[in-house]
């Protein structure tokens, strides 16, 4: 579908659109397309060329990281008005994760040519972009620091925090308990104990399969905040201690 049939106008939402005129975002939308992919598709493959930069319009993807042999480590989640392939284009290096979508998602494809000769003459956005890439470096240290030094029960309780987002007053966490294991590093059967040992103590709940969080302060003293930086004479007390499985 031919971008230049979405509103320039519309696309000012998007931060990464936000510093260009209407006439230069105009000039964008004749270069680019709108693409369409169904859940669970490839959006882009690790191993392969960047041609573009990808806008996500609708829906929601993944990304993630694969072993060849059917296990994976999910990284993080893409949502609307937020992009991906920028680094691959910067360094012309191959892609080093998958984009997949999670939910059947509208995307606005910016070629290579047209995404570098507007970003050339765009400080504000060009800035934009490489805070993005500086952004995504810190998420990757820090979830490096969390596999590295935190255990399983407080991996997962981060990642209750980190992904649940307010809907009708409550905080729902939208990826589901084998989406927590790829992102812990741990097994389902693990991120099933802890779960349950939260919904028992009042702090989570789950309502037609999805988890929903309670008790958002208390949930996130359970997750070690960065092991606390605690000082050995006052340990954090947690209701149970769960270990990494062998």
């Amino acid at each position: 579908m031919p971008a230049r049939e979405l509103d320039p106008r519309s696309l000012k939402s998007i931060p990464l659109f936000s510093a260009f005129t209407d006439a230069e975002l105009t000039r964008l939308m004749r270069a680019s397309q709108r693409r369409h992919y169904p859940k669970c598709a490839r959006i882009a493959s690790a191993g392969s060329k960047s041609d573009g930069l990808y806008v996500l319009l609708a829906g929601r993807a993944k990304v993630l990281i694969e072993d060849g042999e059917g296990r994976e480590v999910i990284l993080s989640f893409f949502r609307p008005n937020e992009f991906f392939g920028e680094s691959s284009l910067l360094d012309e290096e191959c892609r080093s994760t998958t984009v997949q979508s999670t939910d059947a998602c509208d995307v606005l494809f910016v070629p290579k040519k047209a995404f570098l000769e507007c970003f050339t003459d765009n400080f504000d956005a060009a800035l934009l972009i490489l805070r993005n890439v500086v952004e995504r470096l810190r998420r990757a240290d820090r979830k490096i620091e969390d596999l590295a030094l935190l255990d399983v029960y407080e991996r997962v309780t981060r990642v209750l925090i980190d992904n649940s987002r307010e809907e009708n007053g409550h905080w729902v966490v939208e990826p589901g308990s084998e989406q927590i294991a790829q992102m812990v590093a741990a097994s389902r059967e693990m991120v099933s104990r802890v779960l349950k040992d939260l919904c028992e103590q009042g702090l989570v709940c789950r309502r037609k399969r999805k988890i929903i969080v309670l008790d958002r302060t208390s949930v996130a003293s359970r997750a070690g905040a960065r092991s606390s930086r605690r000082s050995p004479r006052s340990p954090a007390r947690k209701p149970v201690r769960l270990s990494d499985p062998a």
